[in-house]
């Protein structure tokens, strides 16, 4: 599988760091809270991170009464930072890519991934790595960008009145999956598009019990501090999954 490190890029890096820093940034608004709604009690339970970037997810499975914490990122960058501001005695930083968790010998309750799965090119394999590394009636929990963000790839993104308002948004080549490149800080970031069906579909396959999902909105309270989310009224920026491991 091919293995994609853009968080090493120090422009990248820089941009997304500044991003992270606002308080008003979707991952602390929409995606953290709908990711920390799905885990179970974790209490004495060991957890693997998939794409831990900062470890501050991994520190808060600690906070959580996790008795071990397991993270991953193929990013030395972001694994420096966990290191430095995330660090505890519970907690162990791994330098891998997500494309070679079949490496770790370790069972664990549950896998966590926020945002990544979309940076992988073999779901179907990645998906048969988790279910591997999980006991039996593990959960795996993740978080990626929604089908309807990762479909679209050329042209216009929004239909918009003559006074530029946003009227719904535009979707292309839904049912075509494939690579595709954007520009976010910097040119040729690649992910990958996969319809809502075989996201789901290859975690049945692979022997996963879809328990919930959630494709998080916004409110009228969030609406009035933070405007700029109003897109979510169109279409979701995420999804999340909670599965078990079922056989």
């Amino acid at each position: 599988m091919a293995r994609q490190n853009i968080f090493d890029n120090d422009i990248f890096f820089d941009g997304y760091s500044k991003i992270r820093e606002r308080k008003n940034n979707a991952n602390e608004l929409f995606e953290k809270p709908a990711l920390f709604s799905l885990l179970p009690p974790l209490e004495g339970k060991t957890v693997i991170d998939l794409g831990c970037g900062y470890g501050e997810h991994c520190m808060e499975y600690v906070r959580r009464g996790a008795a071990k914490v397991v993270g991953i990122d193929i990013s030395e960058k972001m694994l420096a930072v966990a290191k430095s501001e995330n660090s505890h005695p519970k907690i162990t930083y791994l330098h891998m890519a997500m494309e070679d968790i079949s490496s770790i010998k370790e069972r664990f309750d549950m896998a966590v991934s926020s945002l990544a799965i979309h940076y992988v090119e073999d779901y179907q394999t990645l998906v048969h790595d988790v279910h591997e590394l999980l006991k039996d009636n593990g959960l795996f929990v993740f978080s990626q960008e929604h089908p309807m963000n990762t479909c679209f790839s050329e042209g216009d993104r929004w239909t918009r009145d003559e006074n530029g308002r946003k009227l719904h948004a535009n979707i292309s080549n839904y049912c075509v999956e494939k690579e595709w490149e954007s520009t976010w800080f910097v040119d040729h970031v690649k992910k990958y598009h996969r319809m809502f069906s075989t996201i789901l579909n290859t975690l049945i396959d692979s022997g996963f019990m879809i328990e919930k999902m959630i494709e998080p909105t916004t409110t009228a309270e969030i609406l009035e501090a933070h405007p700029e989310h109003a897109d979510l009224l169109h279409k979701p920026y995420f999804l999340l999954v909670r599965a078990r491991k079922v056989n």
